[in-house]
């Protein structure tokens, strides 16, 4: 219930034309860290997923490996491999940025089933490190690697994922809508708590609560990992990937309410400081 799709809410922003202001900032950093600890709670999940017998020493190394993935992959290795990224000896990088970007993902994955850790967390990682501040380096190639996939691989990953579908008998409209509505007030009033411990208040909290209830793409893969861990019925995979779909629908839908509205996305700042009062009143009679 905690995910928030990264790519749909910045598709959304971009379409709207609101990627640059302040409250699209806000809910892409918010999203990107929350989607890191729900990875993290998720490799919990898969470890401890079981069967009749279980296994603590099995468990324990698959919980450990991948922990140790994330904290190195989120640390060192994006150092590292930044660091090569810039190198006079890197002839790769600079004469074959697409195939340098390549064999970096491919080797995350190499290393990830070495370690017996799900390729997803590997492909994440990898696309964490590849990246570089200068964006300029590897733009040309990124971009192509971004249409191959959004042309070939990603068609073919969410026609795997309706294969996985059974919206005949695998379909129950009472475990949709219990979910749907429960997840959705779990998230407004988690997200509204925290809103009004930041300061927000009335409408602010309703457009990032609704933001980020959408769960997008990320929302099923991790219902597809989670069904591949048997961690999931194929019923509540069913359920899991229809709340995905639509609750991306309603977030695209509020924020253009919204904006045809004139409605304000995030309220001005209110000072809470006497210095920043004095300074917000300088400013405005200059």
């Amino acid at each position: 219930m905690a995910v928030t799709s990264v790519p749909v809410i910045s598709k959304i922003f971009a379409d709207l034309g609101i990627l640059n202001t302040r409250f699209a900032r806000l809910v892409l950093g918010v999203a990107v860290l929350e989607d890191i600890v729900l990875w993290a709670a998720l490799a919990i999940a898969t470890a401890l997923a079981g069967t009749a017998v279980l296994y603590p020493r099995q468990m324990a190394y698959h919980l450990l490996a991948t922990l140790a993935s994330f904290a190195v992959g989120l640390t060192v290795l994006p150092w590292a491999v930044k660091r090569f990224n810039k190198a006079r000896m890197n002839v790769l990088a600079r004469h074959a940025p697409v195939s340098y970007a390549l064999a970096v993902s491919f080797a995350y994955c190499i290393l990830a089933g070495a370690l017996d850790v799900s390729l997803v967390f590997a492909a994440f990682l990898a696309g964490f490190a590849v990246v570089h501040k200068k964006r300029r380096l590897f733009a040309d190639a990124l971009d192509a690697i971004g249409k191959m996939s959004f042309g070939f691989f990603i068609p073919v990953y969410f026609a795997i994922v309706g294969l996985k579908l059974d919206l005949v008998r695998g379909l129950s409209w009472s475990m949709l809508a219990a979910f749907l509505i429960g997840s959705c007030v779990v998230k407004i009033l988690s997200v509204s708590l925290a809103g009004r411990l930041a300061g927000f208040r009335g409408l602010d909290l309703m457009n990032l609560a609704l933001t980020t209830n959408a769960r997008g793409g990320p929302g099923i893969v991790l219902a597809s990992v989670a069904l591949d861990a048997g961690i999931i019925s194929n019923g509540f995979y069913t359920t899991l990937v229809l709340a995905a779909v639509i609750t991306s629908q309603i977030a695209g839908a509020w924020l253009d309410y919204v904006l045809h509205k004139g409605w304000p996305l995030l309220s001005e700042f209110k000072a809470s400081s006497p210095q920043l009062v004095e300074a917000k009143s300088t400013l405005t009679a200059a």
